[in-house]
């Protein structure tokens, strides 16, 4: 199977798309003013101990308070070691399965309002809510991630060769010191105990500078960041399995050529720069795959479709049979559209990244044994998926219940916001998608002519944010086309309503 990362990076945001045999299957999108904060550690100051939900809100700087659960603050590291090795905690992708302490201290003896407490956001504000917060800190490397606190040797259940994994085990066990733990990514399969020492080195540096610096910090105040959205794609998802990366912005693409040549020099052939006349996104069909993810229903070859209807609690996933009559009888229709939602369901499940609780309304079939064959399709369909996801049997009704890892926001609520024509009944694109919509607009048309102005109108708060917010990336484009930039106002336009066009 091919493999590519598209990378489109302009000033204002970076775009990642994962490409499989040609088909977008992942994005990633980080906007500088909006950069996310996963991996990020702060020391913090406890604002509320809530003894009847077990948890607390922490002041940790952000917009909204951040929130500890109990057990990710218990402090007995030999009971924690004990409960690691219980469950089979191996990759750092699934520390949500560790099963909680039992019998362990109420959060009022071991928080008080005003302590102040280094963290680590596990999990991005989703919605309404804040960030989740551990007091248990993994930095992650290339090959490894470190755990400071926690005296524990783990390899990633992905590297099956049972042989290569003690042998790991046996060099990380012999570079650990104290108490610390160390978990062995899965493309530390086959490194050396040169590269894994490498890796540790750089990774307990950084945990003591971090230390240092929480010594001297007054709480609420960030410790450490972790890498901008390209050098995390490089870490985590750059291997040899990758055919390879195209990057369209000459800077980023010699910012990355530069690390991957220290770090990684086995892999910078695969690194290359994009030449193409058109928008990368537009050349690789990742632009039409994005606008059809923010679609709520989505439509199968047959004639089919899907909704998909994302709510604060969960997300429904409608099946209809829509134009596809069929060509036997009723059975057999509903089916086929059952068995080719399930691959639909699974692909965008994991473009959208959508998570939490997921509920699945496949058309009602009365033959058993066609259920469990679409129960098994979906199955199947979701086993490339990199999230973790858990299935429960499809019921009377043609329901499947089931769940998927959510980390960060989906690609809906990154990109759209909810409609004040509506009052928030749906969502439109937000203002910032708008102008950058606009920006690709102007990249597409710009060079085509030789006209040296051109008009951009658009609804008003479009275009008061062009010309506050925005004026930055207006100026560059400016700049980089050598063409004078209208802007102009159109109360009657639609919020996303807008017009570019090149002018005398």
């Amino acid at each position: 199977m091919s493999t590519e990362l598209i990378v489109n990076a302009t000033p204002q945001e970076t775009r990642v798309a994962m490409l499989e045999n040609n088909n977008v299957v992942e994005i990633y999108i980080d906007r500088k003013k909006e950069r996310g904060i996963v991996g990020n550690v702060y020391k913090g100051r406890v604002i509320k101990v809530l003894p009847g939900m077990q948890a607390a809100f922490v002041d940790t700087g952000l917009e909204k308070s951040s929130f500890l659960y109990v057990s990710d603050i218990y402090n007995d590291y030999e009971l924690y070691s004990e409960m690691l090795g219980g469950n089979g905690f191996e990759d750092e992708e699934i520390q949500e399965e560790v099963s909680k302490l039992q019998n362990q201290p109420p959060i009022e003896d071991l928080l008080k309002e005003g302590q102040e407490i280094i963290v680590q956001v596990s999990k991005e504000p989703l919605g309404s809510k804040g960030a989740r917060v551990t007091s248990y800190i993994s930095l992650p490397g290339r090959n490894l991630v470190y755990m400071p606190s926690v005296d524990h040797v783990g390899i990633s259940r992905k590297i099956r060769d049972e042989a290569e994994r003690e042998r790991l085990r046996e060099i990380v066990t012999h570079l650990k010191e104290g108490t610390e733990g160390f978990i062995v990514r899965t493309v530390g399969e086959g490194k050396s105990e040169e590269e894994l020492l490498s890796d540790k080195s750089f990774l307990k540096r950084l945990w003591v500078n971090t230390q240092k610096k929480a010594e001297k910090a007054t709480a609420p105040c960030l410790l450490h960041s972790d890498l901008d959205l390209v050098f995390r794609v490089i870490r985590d998802l750059f291997t040899s399995d990758i055919s390879r990366m195209v990057i369209d912005s000459p800077s980023e693409y010699l910012r990355v050529k530069e690390f991957v040549a220290n770090f990684l020099p086995n892999l910078q052939d695969k690194i290359e720069l994009y030449d193409g006349t058109e928008p990368i996104f537009d050349a690789y069909g990742v632009e039409v795959e994005i606008s059809r993810a923010l679609k709520r229903r989505v439509w199968l070859k047959s004639g089919g479709y899907i909704v998909i209807d994302q709510t604060e609690a969960l997300v429904a996933i409608d099946v209809n049979t829509g134009r596809f009559v069929g060509k036997r009888n009723l059975e057999d229709t509903i089916f086929k559209t059952n068995m080719e939602a399930t691959r639909e369901i699974a692909y965008q499940l994991r473009l959208r990244n959508i998570g939490g609780i997921i509920i699945l309304d496949f058309i009602d079939m009365e033959d058993r044994k066609n259920r469990q064959l679409v129960f098994n399709a979906l199955e199947k369909a979701l086993a490339n998926d990199r999230a973790k996801t858990t299935l429960y049997e499809i019921s009377e009704l043609g329901l499947i219940q089931m769940t998927r890892k959510r980390v960060r926001e989906s690609l809906g609520r990154i990109l759209m916001e909810p409609c004040n024509y509506c009052e928030g009944e749906g969502f439109i694109k937000s203002k910032t998608t708008i102008c950058y919509d606009i920006f690709r607009e102007i990249t597409r048309i710009a060079p085509l002519t030789r006209e040296r102005k051109v008009l951009v109108v658009a609804e008003n708060d479009i275009v008061d944010m062009l010309y506050d917010e925005e004026r930055r990336g207006v100026e560059e484009l400016e700049t980089m086309f050598k063409k004078r930039i209208i802007i102009k106002s159109e109360p009657e336009f639609h919020a996303e309503q807008f017009e570019v066009m090149l002018t005398n």
